[in-house]
This record gives C-alpha cells, structure tokens and sequence, in this order.
C-alpha cells in the first residue's frame, strides 16, 4: 500500500494532507517538540538516521545527523554523526536561532559530552565544551544539564558512555544546570541541584530522595528560562518520581517554583511571561494550564478538548493556534492536532498508528513541529510499517 492508501486508512483529512519525507532501510526522526527542525526558509529540515530500534543506546551506537532538501526531492544530505543521543530527543539537533545556515547537536568524545557548530554551506565546523539543551532565542546562549545523571535517573533522556560521579550521592552540589556562552564556549553553573532541593516543598517529603534536572526551555526574549526539578525514592514517594516547575534569570537568579504540585509534564513559552503547560491543579485536576511567571496566575486550558497530555506548541505567527498531538489510545492510534483558542475549535490533523513494539524508553512519539511560517507540520511516526521515520503534513489550508 502507497502512502496514500496508508493514510487515507488511518483517517487523514483531504484538509491536511500527509506525505513521508523520509524512508527506509534506515530509520529516521527529529525527537522533541520545542527545538528548531526547520530552517529560515522552510525548506530544509533536520533528522537523524540510525540502522536499529526497539533497544537502549549503547555507548559504541552511532547515529547519523542530517537533513531533508524539501526542494530537492527529499534529498538526505548527512553532514555529521553523534554518540551522545536517546529516543526521545535525539542529540538536541537544532538550528541555531538568528543564523541561516548554522545548526548545532551534542556528541560524545575523549571521556565527555561536548557540542558541535556546523555551517552546512561553507562546512565550517566548531566543537564547543559542553553539550546544549536549550538555545536563547538570539542564538547566543544555552542552558544544558547533566546528561549522565540523567540517563542515570531517566533512561531515554540522558547519554550512555559517561558514568555519573555522582550515582551514589543524593543532591550534589557540583551538577545542575550551567549557561554556556556559544561563541567562546564560555560556562558556569547556574543553579545546582542542592540548591533547588533546599528550597522547601510544600506538597511532598524530599528527605532521602535522589534528585535530578530534565526538560529546560529559555523564554521568547532571553530574560527567563524554565525547567524541571525531579526526585525519586523519598520518604513517601507514591510516583515513580515528582516534580517541581521552576523559573529563574539566565543566571540562576530569582528562583521560583511556578507549579509545586508534582504533576507538570509538557510545556511552552507562548510570551516572554506566560507558560502552557499540562500539570496537575486543584482547580481543574490533570489539564492544560496557561501559567503566568512569577505569580499564583494560573487558568486552565480547552478542558473540555484538550483532555489528555501532548506535546504542545504554539504555532510561530498565530498563538492562538495549539499544535497538540496525544499518546496511543487503546487502538494505539497518535492524534495530533490543531486547536484554536479564540474560536474553541480542534482541528483533528490524522490518526497514526504506533505498532505495540514502540513502548517505553524507545516509544515514537509524534512530537509535532511547525516549520517558521506555521504552514507545514513534522512527525515522527511509525504507522506505515517501516520503522520511525518523518512526514511532513501540510496545514496551509486549515490556518
């Protein structure tokens, strides 16, 4: 069955057509939401290539970097390889914000984590010390954490190869979150994980419990950035792990819980002051909330629509568009979607089917991304039967 059969199978629209911009033997994705997939133009779009699934990276699995010449045939151009990467956000691929051709990932070599600088016109290259997380919007800086805790305390996140130096030690000083200068490489640690577990929590006992840093995101202009603080094995720990949601400066300043009630998930800036986010609130339970920084603001988001966790942006021109997706339902069917928050009106954008295979550590999520103009939208998906690879789904009609 063609891609047109496949899809029209799983219950796309006329209105947003569906095409793969990838294909086998190797199997291809992007990973996360929050990260610059397209470039300025719209016309090239970054991926990865690996020539296995359904397994934890080992320290010797290399993956290929490269990207996808949407006016050229879908052309695979590979520029580069990385052997610091998991399933869920590859090496943190990205272009880099205010810059036309340069485009940045993570990699492993000599014993550490570092990141390279590609020009992919002139191919320029330069490796800078530390590996990125999230870019500054002006391309300047980047926040990152340690990755090998990380795969430490949350395998499909972190990076094989390096062994934690601090495994045995509950909340290290010497680790959290650093800003890297990625110009001159410049770095210091901003906030430390001692730091942010001795700020009290109001909603769970921490005593014994090991802590560690995941998913952070600078603002629209550079002057906040956000993350999330979590532990595990604590005095009366019920999930498998809590967690916290801070906001603070670009240099560790003005700490500040903005969800203490352990349940924050996905999230986006949509302005330089407000975050959607699904989470957990007194008011409304498990929904999306739009979180104003800074204070106590918070109201819940579509909770009559948007009702399950996903993988929510805004799309670049209009934010009152959500770009949403969900996980498998019981068919294992993924959904992303379009939501309009003026309007209150969903708009569905296909049914994909994730095979029972892509489970846990090294599921598919679709991660919908918006190219620079919101006209075009990217996923990762594995309904046509040849592994993870990429589709581009044209939503110029519906916005």
């Amino acid at each position: 069955m063609g891609l047109g059969g496949a899809a029209q199978a799983l219950g796309q629209s006329d209105q947003a057509p569906v095409r793969a911009i990838t294909k086998g033997p190797h199997f291809h994705w992007f990973g996360y939401y929050d990260k610059l997939q397209f470039c300025p133009r719209n016309q090239r779009v970054l991926g990865m290539r690996v020539s296995f699934e359904h397994r934890s990276p080992q320290p010797d699995d290399e993956i290929r970097v490269g990207m996808v010449d949407l006016g050229d045939g879908d052309r695979w151009t590979d520029f580069g390889s990385s052997r610091a990467w998991g399933w869920q956000q590859g090496c943190m691929l990205q272009w880099v914000p205010g810059a036309s051709d340069e485009v940045i990932w993570n990699d492993r070599q000599e014993g550490r984590f570092v990141s390279h600088v590609l020009n992919v016109k002139t191919g320029k290259r330069r490796t800078l010390p530390m590996p990125v997380y999230a870019l500054a919007p002006d391309g300047r800086w980047a926040v990152t954490t340690d990755f090998a805790r990380l795969n430490d305390t949350r395998p499909g996140y972190g990076y094989a190869g390096i062994a934690d130096p601090n495994r045995e030690v509950l909340v290290p000083e010497d680790t959290g979150i650093w800003r890297m200068d990625l110009q001159t490489g410049k770095q210091q640690q901003v906030v430390s994980l001692a730091q942010a577990a001795a700020i009290p929590n109001r909603n769970t006992d921490t005593e014994g419990a090991k802590h560690w840093f995941n998913h952070l995101l600078v603002n629209t202009d550079g002057t906040r950035f956000c993350f999330l603080h979590r532990w595990k094995g604590g005095k009366g720990q019920k999930r498998a792990f809590s967690t916290r949601f801070f906001t603070c400066n670009p240099d560790g300043d003005e700490l500040y819980v903005l969800d203490p009630y352990g349940g924050t998930s996905h999230f986006i800036w949509r302005d330089p002051a407000h975050i959607m986010a699904w989470a957990y609130h007194p008011t409304h339970g498990e929904k999306f909330y739009l979180y104003r920084d800074r204070s106590e603001a918070v109201e819940v988001v579509a909770p009559e629509v948007m009702t399950v966790n996903g993988h929510n942006t805004y799309l670049p021109q209009d934010s009152q568009w959500v770009l949403n997706d969900t996980y498998p339902d019981r068919e294992r069917m993924q959904k992303p979607y379009l939501y309009h928050l003026g309007r209150k009106q969903q708009v569905p954008l296909g049914r994909f089917h994730s095979p029972k295979e892509y489970t846990g550590e090294w599921r598919c999520d679709l991660h919908p991304r918006a190219d620079r103009a919101g006209k075009q939208v990217c996923i990762d998906s594995t309904h046509a039967g040849n592994g993870r690879q990429m589709y581009l789904i044209d939503i110029a009609a519906l916005v």
